[in-house]
């Protein structure tokens, strides 16, 4: 196959989340020359599939074949993989089979890689991300077999293709404040202890407050307020208690403990209780690492763009490989329709993405 027939394969298998959609063993098969080991767990399938071709650093290329469920109202299937105007359309065609097809078709060619290059693919991405890559590298780091750089295909382009590659990503703390009061009759305030009040002349010290001031690569981890809610939804009765729920897309500046500090600061005096959770924790690479360095030389070699390093957006599997010692970059298509209707990448992006990877794996020193 060619790289836009291999992607418009993908395309069309139907993978939502755990669903791989058949397409795990049709990698497997598609390298043939390359050992495979499948880390199937509960519902979700996993494949790493690696080839040695000399003593030499370990490179592996990570990334998802599930998708979201592809929702109502496209223009065209989302599961065909139509072409038109120089548009691919299809569910997943930036997020992220562009970049599995890409690299797949990419390592299928290699030759004479200085160590050793492999594929980690999941199912279990887009969904609770329990039993996917984690449970790979579980078992790569049993077995010695950890990458020592790792290259996920997430979209990662902003106005062009190649103006940027996510050299980290934040973290995200979840907060749940419950601030407790005295229920009681809105006639007779004196005789409650209303949580609303409570908290209302200090909230704007707090809501949209920067926890710290970022640095080169991330912006200040900001205290968000996401819910408030209180009461019975009468007019007549002052609440017992108040519920507030925040968000902090951390940097590594920021950690649960200056957010419970902040938290104690603020609500100083009032009884309340304060749950944090994370589900993902910041991370950078050194923007002199190896793989760092590569990519930038790869993409300007195919593109003539120096690409930005960015830590902007959400999270990805890279935040389950970092804090193993891999040094793990980001870098895909252009990211402006994924998980939407009529998801599309363009023709030229695939081909260019494919041609970036095989440069990488062709000049990798």
């Amino acid at each position: 196959m060619q790289i836009i027939e291999l992607f418009k394969y993908m395309i069309a298998q139907k993978s939502e989340t755990p669903d791989d959609g058949g397409l795990l063993d049709f990698i497997e098969n598609y390298l043939p020359d390359f050992s495979a080991v499948r880390i199937d767990v509960e519902d979700v399938t996993n494949l790493f599939i690696y080839k040695k071709f000399s003593e030499g650093e370990h490179l592996c290329f990570a990334g998802h074949v599930d998708v979201v469920p592809a929702g109502n109202n496209w223009d065209t299937d989302p599961y065909e993989a139509v072409e038109k105007d120089g548009y691919i359309y299809g569910r997943g065609t930036q997020d992220m089979k562009s970049g599995v097809a890409a690299f797949t078709q990419a390592i299928k060619e290699a030759q004479n890689f200085k160590g050793t290059l492999s594929l980690l693919l999941t199912s279990d991405e887009e969904g609770d991300a329990y039993y996917g890559t984690v449970e790979v590298l579980k078992y790569l780091e049993k077995e010695g077999m950890l990458p020592d750089f790792a290259v996920v295909a997430e979209p990662t382009c902003e106005e062009k293709f190649g103006d940027a590659i996510k050299v980290g990503r934040r973290g995200s703390i979840n907060g749940y404040v419950t601030i407790k009061g005295k229920q009681g009759h809105a006639a007779y305030p004196e005789k409650a202890i209303n949580p609303i009040h409570l908290l209302a002349p200090r909230l704007e010290a707090m809501a949209g407050v920067n926890l710290d001031d970022g640095d080169e690569f991330f912006s200040p981890s900001k205290f968000v307020v996401t819910d408030i809610r209180s009461g019975m939804e009468v007019t007549n009765v002052t609440p017992n208690e108040l519920k507030m729920m925040f968000n902090v897309r951390n940097t590594t500046l920021t950690t649960q403990k200056e957010v419970r500090a902040f938290v104690a600061k603020h609500l100083d005096g009032l009884e309340y209780e304060l749950k944090l959770t994370q589900g993902s924790y910041p991370f950078s690479t050194d923007a002199q690492s190896k793989v760092v360095t590569n990519i930038d030389t790869a993409i300007e070699n195919v593109t003539g763009i120096r690409p930005k390093h960015s830590t902007a957006g959400g999270t990805s599997d890279a935040r389950f490989m970092a804090p193993m010692g891999i040094k793990v970059i980001e870098f895909g298509v252009i990211n402006d329709t994924i998980h939407s209707v009529n998801e599309r990448t363009t023709k030229k992006e695939v081909q260019d993405l494919y041609s970036v990877f095989k440069s990488l794996i062709q000049n990798w020193n």
